[in-house]
C-alpha cells in the first residue's frame, strides 16, 4: 500500500491559503468597507509571515486585531469551500496507482478543513483509507503512530510507503515502523526545513510524483503482482 500526505504532496498548500484569503477579503469588505485584506495577506505569505498574515492585514487597514475578530477570521478561513486543484503529476500518479494498488491518505489539520480539501480535489474514490488525524484530536497528529497503525492493519502485511513533504514530522514514525519514506520536494511548498537527524530523514527525495515508482523500485520495493 502507498500512503500519501495531502498538503504540499498532492496539491500546493499555498493555493488553499490564497483561496481562504479571497474568502476573507470579501468578508472584510462586506463587514467593514475596507478593501485589500486578501492582498495584504498574500504579501505577508510571500514574505514568509503566513502565521501572522491576519494580524498584519488588519493592522495595515487600521482594523482591530482583538481575539474575537481573529477567531472569526480563522473560523471562516478553515471552513471556506476551497478553490484548489491537484498538481498534474499527482493526478497522473493517483490514476496510475489506484487502478491496481490500494492507496491511503494520512493528513494533519482540522478534520472539517481537510475533508473539505479532499472533496474539492475529488480524490476520495482513489483511496481505500482516508485518515484526517484530527478526527481523534490534535494530539494524534503526526508523528503520533495511531494513523500509521490503522494503515498497517488495512494493508494486511503488505509493504507500506509514505509519501509526504515535511521532514520535521512526516517520516520518523513510518521509518521506525519499517515503511519506505519518500519526500516530495515541490517548488512553492511551505515546509523546507531539513530533517533534524537521520531518524527523521526520508529514504529518498523526488521533485515530482512521476518519479515515485521508479524511485521505490530503486529502493527495493516490488510492485504488486511482481517479484
Amino acid at each position: 500500500m502507498i500512503v500519501f500526505d495531502l498538503d504540499d504532496t498532492l496539491y500546493l498548500e499555498r493555493d488553499f491559503a490564497f483561496s481562504g484569503y479571497a474568502t476573507l477579503d470579501a468578508h472584510v469588505r462586506e463587514t467593514t468597507g475596507r478593501a485589500g485584506f486578501g492582498e495584504l495577506c498574500r504579501e505577508a505569505f510571500a514574505a514568509g509571515r503566513h502565521r501572522h498574515a491576519f494580524d498584519e492585514a488588519l493592522a495595515a487597514l487600521d482594523l482591530p486585531a482583538d481575539p474575537e475578530t481573529i477567531t472569526k477570521l480563522v473560523a471562516l478561513y478553515r471552513t471556506h469551500v476551497p478553490n484548489i486543484v491537484l498538481c498534474g503529476d499527482a493526478r497522473r500518479c493517483l490514476t496510475r496507482l489506484a487502478a491496481h494498488l490500494p492507496l491511503g491518505l494520512i493528513t494533519d489539520g482540522p478534520e472539517a478543513t481537510q475533508r473539505a480539501k479532499i472533496a474539492a480535489l475529488g480524490i476520495a474514490p482513489s483511496f481505500a483509507v482516508l485518515r484526517p488525524t484530527c478526527t481523534w484530536g490534535p494530539e494524534f497528529s503526526k508523528p503520533h503512530p495511531r494513523a500509521f497503525l490503522e494503515l498497517e492493519a488495512a494493508a494486511e502485511g503488505a509493504p507500506l510507503v509514505y509519501v509526504a513533504d515535511n521532514a520535521l514530522k512526516d517520516f520518523v514514525t513510518p521509518r521506525v515502523r519499517g515503511w519506505y519514506a519518500i519526500q516530495i520536494c515541490r517548488d512553492g511548498r511551505l515546509h523546507t526545513a531539513p530533517p533534524p537527524d537521520k531518524a527523521h530523514s526520508p529514504h529518498a527525495q523526488i521533485e515530482t510524483l512521476d518519479a515515485l515508482e521508479g524511485t521505490l523500485q530503486g529502493l527495493g520495493w516490488t510492485p504488486p503482482g511482481k517479484g
